[in-house]
């Protein structure tokens, strides 16, 4: 079969790799959509502390069931399905408390185990949802980036009328953005310093967009909010140096959800979360996200579809992580089409 492989930092190809065949309680999926991440480019660049190459990556996948491993009914060859990548132990603290997106032996799939770049892979049973008639394979490729804006809004606790503020419009902004409205908060001021982002994220319904780079941001928010200050904060730009910023932004009471790996310090001012009593709350992937997400798709409040900027085939995978290292400003999210 054709895969896209990651052999080592900044070495990749697609080329032929050996077919495989599921294990016990798995399932083997014939690949039909997956998306680029941001994540899969830190893997490329050797910025991923987790994965070993060569790896064939790709966490954002959906496709139809062609075989079955031991343990699992074969009646659900021939469904079709996008794949939760999370993979979890069960057993661990994090498991046994609910919270399984940060299980102490996580594995990833497109991570610590091939992923989704590939025309067939195979995936823990338990981790294939199946998909809804009515619902396209390459609008759900894409469940994946917004189990993950699901995922930060949750551990935020929104409440009726709070007003949300998105740092960063790229993909995972705009998914935040589209899922925030979903859930009901209508409110959604949306920063960036890309005047082409903040016209999508207005196209998507953005009560209010910030130009970073033209506007001073805390003082544009300041006059929004007539100086009580912000009630959500998702940091979508996962820049550590805005912390002290988001801090000053929160309103009392406030919420503020971080989604970044980047591992330079942020300065953080004790007064400022204690005289406020602000939540700061990291976000991991997704806490079986997957159903929710599809539930929202399927009655139309989402729309994957409006995500993607490119569609390109599998063999010109290379091409495409060129016009992402180079021009990231030109793309949303890049649809790889495996089966064509």
């Amino acid at each position: 079969m054709q895969a896209f492989q990651v052999k080592a930092p900044h070495d990749y190809d697609v080329s032929e790799q050996p077919e495989p065949s599921p294990g016990a309680r798995e399932v083997l999926v014939n690949v039909a959509f997956a998306g680029i991440c941001g994540s899969d480019m830190h893997i490329i660049h050797g910025d991923n502390a987790f994965v070993r190459f060569p790896r064939i990556t790709g966490h954002e996948f959906a496709g139809v069931i062609s075989a079955v491993g031991e343990g699992v009914d074969p009646v659900r060859i021939g469904e079709r399905v996008c794949i939760d990548p999370v993979v979890n132990c069960g057993e661990c603290y994090p498991c046994r408390i609910g919270r399984p997106n940060v299980c102490t032996a996580m594995q990833v799939i497109g991570v610590h185990r091939h992923g989704g770049f590939a025309e067939q892979v195979n995936v823990p049973a338990a981790n294939a949802y199946r998909l809804p008639d009515t619902l396209d394979l390459d609008a759900a490729a894409l469940v994946e980036p917004y189990s993950i804006a699901a995922n930060v809004l949750s551990r935020m606790n929104p409440y009726p009328g709070d007003r949300l503020l998105i740092i960063g419009a790229g993909v995972i902004g705009l998914t935040i953005l589209q899922m925030a409205h979903a859930m009901g908060i209508e409110d959604v001021i949306v920063s960036d310093i890309l005047d082409t982002r903040l016209e999508t994220a207005r196209a998507m319904g953005a009560s209010h967009v910030i130009n970073g780079s033209e506007q001073d941001l805390e003082q544009a928010v300041q006059a929004l909010t007539s100086g009580e200050g912000i009630p959500l904060i998702a940091d979508a730009a996962c820049v550590p140096a805005m912390l002290p910023a988001m801090l000053r932004m929160a309103c009392p009471a406030g919420r503020i959800g971080l989604l970044g790996f980047n591992p330079t310090p942020s300065d953080l001012s004790q007064l400022e979360v204690i005289k406020k009593e602000l939540t700061l709350v990291g976000s991991r992937l997704n806490n079986r996200k997957f159903p929710e997400v599809i539930a929202h798709i399927e009655a139309g409040r989402l729309d994957p579809k409006a995500l993607i900027s490119h569609r390109v085939a599998l063999g010109d995978m290379p091409e495409a992580i060129h016009m992402l290292d180079t021009t990231p400003e030109k793309a949303r999210k890049v649809l790889v089409d495996i089966a064509s």
